[in-house]
């Protein structure tokens, strides 16, 4: 009979869980940087519920971010915005992803920084214009020029995203590789802060 040594480590989503403890991981940045697709992973990893901030917008008041937009204008939108995220943030933890502008507004980004740990996916611009130039549902992009509309979003934004408390390269690279970047990032981030 031979000894089985187990591997007892802590996986990195464990430790990234502990690290956060009540705390919520919010995922910001431009259109197409991924955080749906790479918030859902990361949520799994941690064992945490994933929502996403457009999907809830659109479950409260019954229409599409479009729709929202056309009736509405961005003003409103933003203010529903500000609304759901402050409801969010009140109790956790949980993986939220966020509209393009929702870090932008101040109002949402104080609950933000109230209510978790902020994790900036950045993306280059033909990162983001691969990703979106495919689909028309971005009322923002709806535009003459939708690849000039998104670097000027682009170049008004990214200094508001710095902010966050974590900036992790999203790339053309497998989901897989980019959530363990935030998972990494997430226990660096914390270690480093004291914060836990």
């Amino acid at each position: 009979m031979t000894d089985t040594i187990f591997n007892l480590a802590p996986t990195p989503g464990a430790r990234a869980r502990t690290a956060l403890g009540r705390r919520n991981l919010v995922l910001v940045g431009l259109m197409g940087a991924g955080k749906s697709a790479i918030g859902r992973l990361v949520a799994q990893q941690l064992g945490l519920p994933f929502i996403d901030t457009d999907t809830e917008i659109e479950r409260v008041s019954r229409m599409t971010i479009s729709e929202l937009f056309a009736a509405y204008g961005e003003d409103e939108f933003r203010a529903l915005e500000t609304r759901v995220i402050k409801r969010l943030m009140r109790s956790g933890p949980r993986v939220v992803s966020t509209g393009g502008g929702a870090f932008i507004n101040d109002k949402t980004r104080k609950q933000v920084e109230r209510g978790g740990i902020s994790v900036w996916l950045k993306a280059d611009l033909d990162v983001l214009w691969e990703r979106v130039n495919k689909r028309d549902h971005r009322p923002l992009l709806k535009t003459e020029n939708p690849k000039q509309t998104l670097k000027d979003l682009m170049d008004k934004r990214y200094p508001i995203y710095g902010l966050a408390d974590i900036t992790v390269q999203s790339r053309d690279e497998r989901k897989e590789v980019i959530a363990g970047e935030v998972l990494t990032a997430i226990i660096d981030h914390i270690g480093k802060d004291g914060r836990s």
